[in-house]
């Protein structure tokens, strides 16, 4: 053999001895591809079951919140027509019709005609057809301005703006027509409120009398310390005018075994009257 070719011989052995050659288990491999296959399973399962045991519950919630979820929409879109002008009753089926509700199951209409309408404050129901039921229900301007009005003479106070902007039809229209006849005051809350704007009560008070009233102090005191400070200096504050609550009367007991004994006073006609206490006297 040509000596060049042994020594390319021997260099190549010493080479392949010299690199580590790493062979590839086939069984190894289909062990671990088993044992991932049974993990998937068993935790495929355990969500099934899991998924199972919960599924009633949130069955139960979704169906509860749907159905209150559709509840909230009536009462929304009858409060929204209403604002609208639009104050004439409708049906149970053209209410669905209007709110596109009309996937719900007859369950939840059932559930809707005999419970849930018919026990909402806001849902006034007539012959079958239902309607939205506001705190005042006002038709125009001036039926907001006798409601002020009424509410001024009878020291109710004003009228919350929210519950004005519910049962007036187009409110903003009406309250901006009415002008200066009403005030709006703002509560602490950010509520507005509004008043009847008596401008019979208007008029100027002096200045010096302003001044006056408004360099005592009042902050720090009660209505209670207020009342009998005036006392003090001699003068008689106004007293609640107001009906007052009559108490219901108490019955007295009976006491049971015991006669009362009354004084007479028929002295003269002794021999003539007769005492009936113990019955009718038997005739002799």
């Amino acid at each position: 053999m040509d000596p060049a070719l042994l020594r390319e011989r021997e260099l190549f052995k010493k080479r392949a001895l010299s690199t580590p050659a790493v062979e590839k288990r086939q069984a190894s491999s289909d062990s671990h591809k088993k044992k991932k296959a049974r993990v998937d399973k068993e935790s495929s399962s355990g969500s099934k079951h899991s998924a199972e045991s919960s599924n009633g519950k949130v069955n139960i919630k979704a169906s509860s919140g749907y159905k209150f979820g559709c509840l909230a929409k009536i009462v929304n879109y009858m409060k929204t027509r209403h604002q609208n002008g639009d104050t004439h009753f409708l049906t149970l089926d053209e209410i669905l019709d209007e709110t596109k509700l009309l996937d719900i199951s007859m369950k939840q209409k059932q559930w809707l005609m005999t419970e849930a309408l018919v026990n909402n404050p806001k849902i006034d129901v007539r012959d079958s057809t239902y309607g939205f039921k506001p705190k005042y229900n006002l038709k125009d301007k001036k039926a907001l301005l006798r409601l002020l009005d009424k509410h001024d003479q009878l020291g109710l106070g004003g009228v919350l703006l929210d519950d004005v902007e519910e049962g007036l039809p187009n409110s903003a229209k009406a309250i901006k027509a009415l002008g200066d006849q009403i005030i709006f005051v703002a509560r602490p809350d950010k509520k507005k409120i509004l008043f009847y704007n008596d401008k019979h009560c208007q008029f100027v008070v002096d200045e010096e009398f302003q001044k006056l009233w408004r360099s005592v102090p009042v902050d720090s005191m009660d209505e209670e310390k207020i009342d009998e400070y005036l006392k003090r200096q001699g003068i008689s504050s106004m007293q609640e005018t107001g009906p007052k609550k009559v108490l219901p009367v108490q019955k007295r007991k009976k006491q049971g075994g015991q006669r009362r004994h009354f004084k007479t006073h028929n002295n003269h006609l002794a021999g003539v009257l007769e005492d009936y206490s113990d019955g009718v006297p038997v005739k002799k």
